[in-house]
This record gives C-alpha cells, sequence and structure tokens, in this order.
C-alpha cells in the first residue's frame, strides 16, 4: 500500500490541519501539496506522541 492508497482510505482528524512545527526540515504548515502535508502530519503527530505530549495538545483541541 503507498501513502496515496493510505490517505485516500484514511479518515483525517477534522483538526489534523491545526497541527503545526517543523518536521524533517519543513513547517507543516507551509506544505502545499496535500499528499506530502498529511504524511508530515503522521510524522509530527507521532514524533510528539513520542515525546509524552497528549493527542489533545497537539490537535489543540483543549
Amino acid at each position: 500500500m503507498t501513502f496515496e492508497q493510505f490517505f485516500k482510505q484514511a479518515k483525517l482528524n477534522p483538526h489534523a490541519h491545526l497541527i503545526t512545527g517543523v518536521i524533517c526540515g519543513y513547517r507543516v504548515e507551509e506544505i502545499e501539496n496535500p499528499l506530502t502535508q498529511q504524511v508530515r502530519y503522521l510524522d509530527k503527530l507521532v514524533d510528539e506522541l513520542a515525546k509524552g505530549r497528549k493527542m489533545e495538545k497537539i490537535l489543540r483541541t483543549e
């Protein structure tokens, strides 16, 4: 399965667009390609969860 297939089938959190910051040297909110941005959202989410941050804080729903 490719990333494209994965994200076509995935239901993203409606707050995913609120994920901000730098991952792999790129600001997530500035990435223009939608597929690349979704992949970086996932990267950022995993990175922040690994650091012990709560999902609510990452998605700014608190």
